[in-house]
């Protein structure tokens, strides 16, 4: 009855209707779909993004407007339900904001990663890289947390979630066409950008997962 609970919570069928791989996605904001309406959101997308390419997976929104890597660490454990097979972590965005020392983001990644090891739970760890306005030390600290982690913890690693919003002809504005007016979060056609990168990674998450 737990188990039916979460999913119906979640806004999903139970476990038997699921019909292939089942993925969380355990994020932030970004992942949640902020400011936009839920078809255009980063889940939404990226499921169309899987079915047209023939991955035969099924995607959980967990993502919580607001969150840091400390409130991700407090909820994957009801994340990890027996029926998930696979999980993408991008967390971090929101530590970063708040200034929170890279240590503290280290270790409640490293324990994030740790669940989904004793879970037998498939990770793409998504990169975030810090500004460099906290400086160098800070910003080489922070950056360094999820390819080392991902390699600790054997996961899966894309380097960075905005990396379908590349800088195009050398100007750094041209961003912004891609972004809401906050500066943050991408408008819709920046998801579709960030999905298509993204994307494969996520297929390779479901290959990893069914084997």
């Amino acid at each position: 009855m737990r188990k039916a609970m979460v999913w119906i919570v979640m806004g999903l069928p139970t476990a038997g209707a699921a019909d292939g791989v089942v993925i969380a996605a355990l994020g932030d904001s970004l992942t949640q779909g902020y400011g936009l309406v839920q078809e255009q959101g980063f889940v939404p997308r990226l499921q169309d993004w899987l079915t047209a390419e023939g991955v035969n997976a099924m995607l959980i929104n967990a993502g919580v407007s607001g969150d840091t890597t400390a409130g991700g660490l407090s909820r994957v454990a009801w994340t990890l339900t027996p029926e998930v097979d696979a999980i993408i972590v991008a967390l971090g965005g929101n530590d970063l904001l708040r200034g929170i020392d890279p240590a503290v983001s280290r270790a409640n990644i490293a324990g994030i990663l740790k669940a989904a090891s004793d879970a037998q739970v498939e990770v793409l760890l998504v990169g975030m890289q810090a500004p460099g306005n906290y400086g160098p030390d800070y910003k080489q600290s922070f950056d360094a947390i999820f390819p080392e982690l991902s390699a600790e913890y054997d996961a899966l690693y894309a380097e960075n979630f905005f990396e379908g919003l590349s800088v195009e002809g050398g100007d750094p504005a041209s961003v912004r066409a891609y972004m809401q007016a906050d500066g943050i979060h991408p408008n819709a056609e920046g998801v579709v950008r960030i999905v298509d990168a993204l994307g494969p990674k996520v297929a390779d998450l479901a290959a990893r997962a069914s084997e």
